[in-house]
């Protein structure tokens, strides 16, 4: 048993950006948040897969280069090699819970290039 509190726990860019709650033994767990006007690099991963629940907000996900909007209450289900780029143009921020399958003891993250967004 395992029982954490979210404000033991740093937000990677200080205010924003992603903390983990649990990682392992077999699932990862954390919370991120994107303030308006931010975004979240590009990228997938080689072996687990990625779960995102809304709890606050909104933001675009761009799924293999598709927009994907997401609202309070929307889940996401990211299997490997799907890359996701995060970005939220509205004017509150976005929050949502991660878990992400199987834990891995090594990096299982790659970057890729961002994807063009058209300004239509």
């Amino acid at each position: 048993m395992l029982k954490v509190n979210e404000n033991d726990f740093d937000y990677r860019f200080g205010d924003s950006g992603p903390k983990y709650l649990v990682k392992g033994p077999n699932i990862d767990c954390g919370i991120v948040v994107i303030k308006p006007g931010q975004d979240f690099p590009n990228h997938h991963h080689s072996t687990c897969e990625e779960v995102f629940y809304v709890l606050e907000g909104e933001i675009d996900f761009y799924i293999n280069d598709v927009r994907v909007p997401l609202q309070k209450g929307d889940l996401l289900q990211l299997r490997p090699h799907e890359s996701h780029y995060l970005i939220n143009n509205s004017t509150a921020p976005f929050k949502a819970l991660f878990i992400k399958s199987p834990h891995l003891s090594k990096k299982d993250t790659v970057t890729v290039p961002n994807p063009i967004i058209s300004k239509e």
